[in-house]
């Protein structure tokens, strides 16, 4: 592994082993906690596309007329992940983007999509994220996560978005999304199985595909630049202490509730 990584992922294995022990997994008892953590973790499932959204941009061309890329592996990679998370196939063999998956998991557990569905009226109405956020009656936690990924891509600094992407997603989300598996009191409640299928499709793309190749794209885009990789560093340590963050509150909400 490149020099620069291991150093990265022994800064942050500080805060990996925290999310990956965080006592929120062990809060999921019952049908209503799982509904009161997907009604407030929908929002990073949503979010995550744009991230990869600004990475297409950046790394592909979508522009007419076509012109090719610096970088066809990236290109390719990029492309590859974006057909999974916006064109994957669901439990019944249904094409469906893994927002969509995750409403349906949603609506099985009939866990309240109406936050989330007031955020995309807004944002339909051509309101920017930041203001429909300001107006949404959802947790500060969860505003200031999906806050730091817009004000990442708004830098349009390709490393740093690759940074939220790999270490605030992929590769974490396999550690968090087993610790959801194994800790939750998740039983065999058929209203559990869209979810269920959510989580361990992460688990199967991010740990075997998608995390590796996204920590090459970091590689790739920093090169040799010891600047970028400082960046990365800082953005990386940012993603991870918000969705840290982002646990407790939906933790505490439980907690509210109970």
């Amino acid at each position: 592994m490149n020099s620069n990584l291991v150093y990265i992922e022994k800064e942050l294995a500080g805060s990996r082993n925290e999310l990956k022990n965080h006592s929120l997994y062990k809060k999921l008892h019952t049908l209503e906690d799982v509904q009161v953590f997907m009604s407030l973790h929908v929002f990073a499932v949503w979010d995550f596309m744009s991230l990869l959204k600004a990475l297409q941009v950046n790394l592909t061309c979508v522009s007419i007329p076509w012109m090719p890329v610096k970088n066809a592996e990236l290109a390719r990679f990029i492309n590859e992940i974006t057909v999974a998370e916006e064109s994957d196939f669901d439990a019944h063999g249904v094409i469906k983007s893994h927002f969509e998956m995750y409403l349906t998991a949603m609506q099985e557990v009939n866990a309240d999509p109406g936050k989330m569905n007031e955020f995309i009226k807004v944002l339909q109405a051509n309101t920017s994220v930041e203001k429909a956020l300001e107006n949404l009656e959802i947790p500060n936690e969860v505003k200031e996560f999906v806050n730091f990924t817009f004000d990442t891509i708004k830098t349009n600094k390709s490393h740093l978005i690759a940074s939220a992407f790999t270490f605030g997603r992929e590769d974490v989300i396999p550690d968090m999304f087993i610790n959801i598996i194994e800790k939750a009191s998740l039983d065999n409640n058929k209203s559990y199985d869209s979810f269920m299928y959510y989580l361990n499709r992460h688990i199967e793309l991010d740990g075997d595909e998608h995390g590796p190749l996204s920590l090459k794209m970091i590689t790739e885009l920093c090169g040799n630049d010891a600047q970028k990789w400082t960046e990365v560093l800082e953005t990386a340590k940012k993603a991870l202490q918000l969705r840290i963050n982002l646990w407790s509150s939906i933790e505490q909400q439980i907690i509210n509730r109970n």
